[in-house]
Order: C-alpha cells, then sequence, then structure tokens
C-alpha cells in the first residue's frame, strides 16, 4: 500500500476575475461602450451549508457539505473552540461550486463554518453557520506503538491496538496513513492475539526495515464509527526511526544463537531452548520489551510442570511468555549448546544473558529455526512477519 498523503484544510482565497472599468469615457478598440455584467448573472450569490440551522446535532461520522448558486466558492474555513475537537478538513468540487467534509467529526464538538462566495460581478457574500456534532455514549481507545519519537529494531511495525473489537475494519483503515523516508512499500494487516483477545490493525514493510529509515503515522480518527456507534475519540500521530538492524537466529538443533548487527556476525551464543514437552515457537518474533528481573510460573502460561523463578536478563518476545533470558540455575549442568532443557524459553548462561539484554532493543528480531512447534501466530507478540508479504496484504480490510 503506497503511504497517502493527507489533505490540507480548505482555507482559499481567491482574487475575483473580473475587474470592472470605471474610468468615464474608456471605449474598446472598436470605439464601442465596454460590454457590462448582464443583469440575471449580476444576481447576489446564495450559499446553503448542510447539515442546515434546525438546532439538531449531527452524526460524527456525517458530512459536512457547502453549496453556491450564482457564484463561486471562493473561501471555506472551519474552526473549533472545543477543546480535542479534531480540524475539519475538506475538498472541492468541479468549479468550485461546492465544497465537501473529507473526514469524520469530534463526537460533542462544535464547528463554525464561514464560506463566501463570489457572483459574476465581483461581489462577495459570506455565510456563518454552526455545526453541532452528537454526543456518543459509548467508545473506543487505541494504544498506538511505537510512541514517543523512539530508535526502534527494524522488525518493529506500525502498530494500533483497540479497547474493542472493531466491525468496521474498512472505516478505520481509510483514516490511517504511513510516510516514510526513504520511501519504503508495506501494508496494514488485522491481527487479534490468541491469548488476550486485543485487536490490532499493524503496518509492517514488505521486508525488514532499513538502517536509519523515519517513520510518522497519521491516523484521523476523532469521530470514526468502529461498530455499533462505539466511537474513536481522538487522531493520533507517532514518529519512529530504524536503528541498528539487529536480526538473532536461533538454531535449536543447533542449540546456538547467532546475532548480526546490520548484517555482520557479532557472537554465537550457546542457548537451551525448549524440551520436547515444552517446545519454542517456530518463526520470527519481535522485542517486545525487556526487564532486569521477571517472576516466571508455570501457571502464568498454563502449564502442568510446577515452577517459580525470578529471571534475570529478560527480553520479551511473545504475548504467550517467551523470553530469551539467562538461565544460571542450568549452568554447570552442559545443557547450554547440547540440549533443550526449558519450558519453551531461548535459555542462556548469566554472562550471556546480559550480553544480550543490553543489546535488545524494542523491535529487535528473533529468528527461530528447528522446533517441532508450529509458527507463532501473527497476534502473538509481533508475529507479522511469519506470513509472506503476499499473504500479509490479505490481512488488510482494503483491496
Amino acid at each position: 500500500m503506497r503511504p497517502i498523503r493527507p489533505l490540507r484544510p480548505a482555507r482559499i482565497l481567491i482574487a475575483s476575475a473580473l475587474a470592472v472599468t470605471a474610468l468615464a469615457g474608456c471605449q474598446s478598440s472598436s470605439g464601442k461602450a465596454a460590454a457590462s455584467v448582464d443583469a440575471a448573472d449580476a444576481k447576489p450569490a446564495v450559499i446553503s451549508v448542510t447539515p442546515g440551522p434546525d438546532g439538531r446535532a449531527t452524526a460524527p461520522d456525517s458530512t459536512v457539505a457547502v453549496t453556491v448558486e450564482h457564484g463561486t466558492l471562493t473561501d471555506v474555513e472551519v474552526t473549533s473552540g472545543t477543546s480535542g475537537a479534531a480540524p475539519l478538513t475538506g475538498t472541492w468540487t468541479k468549479g468550485k461550486k461546492g465544497w465537501r467534509s473529507d473526514r469524520t467529526l469530534t463526537p460533542g464538538a462544535t464547528y463554525t463554518l464561514r464560506a463566501t462566495a463570489t457572483n459574476a460581478a465581483g461581489k462577495s457574500t459570506t455565510e456563518r453557520s454552526t455545526v453541532r456534532v452528537r454526543e456518543a455514549t459509548l467508545f473506543n481507545g487505541v494504544n498506538v506503538t511505537p510512541a514517543g519519537n523512539k530508535v526502534v529494531g527494524a522488525g518493529q511495525p506500525v502498530s494500533i491496538a483497540f479497547d474493542h473489537p472493531v466491525k468496521n475494519k474498512a472505516a478505520v483503515e481509510r483514516r490511517l496513513s504511513v510516510s516514510t523516508t526513504p520511501r519504503t512499500e508495506g501494508s496494514w494487516g488485522w491481527v487479534r492475539d490468541p491469548l488476550t483477545g486485543v485487536e490490532r490493525v499493524d503496518w509492517r514493510p514488505k521486508t525488514y526495515w532499513a538502517k536509519g529509515t523515519r517513520v510518522t503515522l497519521r491516523a484521523k480518527l476523532s469521530g470514526v464509527d468502529t461498530g455499533d456507534s462505539r466511537y474513536l475519540r481522538r487522531d493520533v500521530t507517532s514518529t519512529f526511526s530504524i536503528g541498528t538492524v539487529r536480526v538473532s537466529k536461533v538454531d535449536l538443533k543447533k542449540h546456538t544463537m547467532t546475532v548480526y548487527e546490520d548484517g555482520r556476525r557479532i557472537r554465537t551464543i550457546p542457548i537451551s531452548g525448549g524440551s520436547p514437552s515444552y517446545p519454542t515457537w517456530n518463526g520470527t518474533m519481535v522485542v517486545l520489551d525487556k526487564a532486569p528481573m521477571v517472576n516466571m510460573t508455570n501457571t502464568s502460561v498454563g502449564i502442568a510442570d510446577p515452577y517459580d523463578k525470578d529471571v534475570p536478563w529478560a527480553v520479551h518476545l511473545t504475548t504467550s511468555g517467551t523470553y530469551a533470558h539467562a538461565a544460571p540455575w542450568n549452568e554447570g549442568k552442559g545443557y547450554f549448546g547440547n540440549s533443550n532443557q526449558s519450558h519453551g524459553c531461548v535459555g542462556m548462561s548469566e554472562k550471556d544473558g546480559k550480553w544480550f539484554y543490553d543489546r535488545a532493543v524494542r523491535g529487535d528480531l528473533v529468528e527461530v529455526t528447528g522446533s517441532t512447534r508450529q509458527t507463532v501466530p501473527t497476534g502473538n507478540g509481533y508475529g507479522d512477519w511469519n506470513p509472506s508479504y503476499e499473504d500479509w496484504k490479505q490481512l488488510s480490510a482494503l483491496d
């Protein structure tokens, strides 16, 4: 999907194309007096605004339209004194005989519209109108990742998670745009976390991000009905950039994890993956976060074999509980580099775990091969990279 360039608010001042000669005695080259404007063409411009001034509030996903008779629109300006109201933008119709809003309205907001038109004689007419937007009783919320102008790894998708499932996926997706420098091909895809049920729409590139890429999300979501009149409250923007391209390749048959940075091999670490009873996921995972110490129990991941451990240098890979971490309790047992004995995580010595933890950032990639388990689902963490790009594009709500 190509990035969509957002429209700017329509506030355009156009000088009259007609000039009226006022000097007495001026004549054309033929000696005849200059033709005057026809009386029919000199009718005052009449501006109409929809919704009209009937006092009723309009739905947030309604359209605001301006039309003119006996003239041409020269300016449409929309402002709002409501705190947090999204700016209302629009586009001209052919010949500037009309203007129509091109986005949804903020629930509960009041907009003031001022439209100006000019008739054939150059006389201006101005119409002012107030548009009140209906309050919403049900709302949906969003959580955008990454946010805060972060530097992230080459696997981090643009991700918007919703508080409630979205029925009108196409309506939401139409309001989203991603721009990148340099230009990068990518697509939105809708996924759901199989454990939490959280629904997301993620934008991932065709291939891993290039180092130094600058990414900006613009989501004009205020007033979008996500289904059953459950509206979004606000627009969202986010900018981030791509740092070191760090890819860690875990080979569970060789019991190693080889770390590459910007295509160069940095280190090969002996590891111990999931045992035959609790195998590690296959496939590509993305670093979600990390913590110097995480308490892990069998009940938190729903397995029978009891354990309760404080785990150091834990790098989080899936919402189902997969980590790459130090496992000092296994040191001296001959597991690392030789056999898979964990409950599904990628374990290593405390020294190697600390080294990996210090380098890992959100968005780094971990590619796991050689497991007897299936490939990690798209919604379990950022499993977005496991489908082919052609299959990923099929997860978009738009054709």
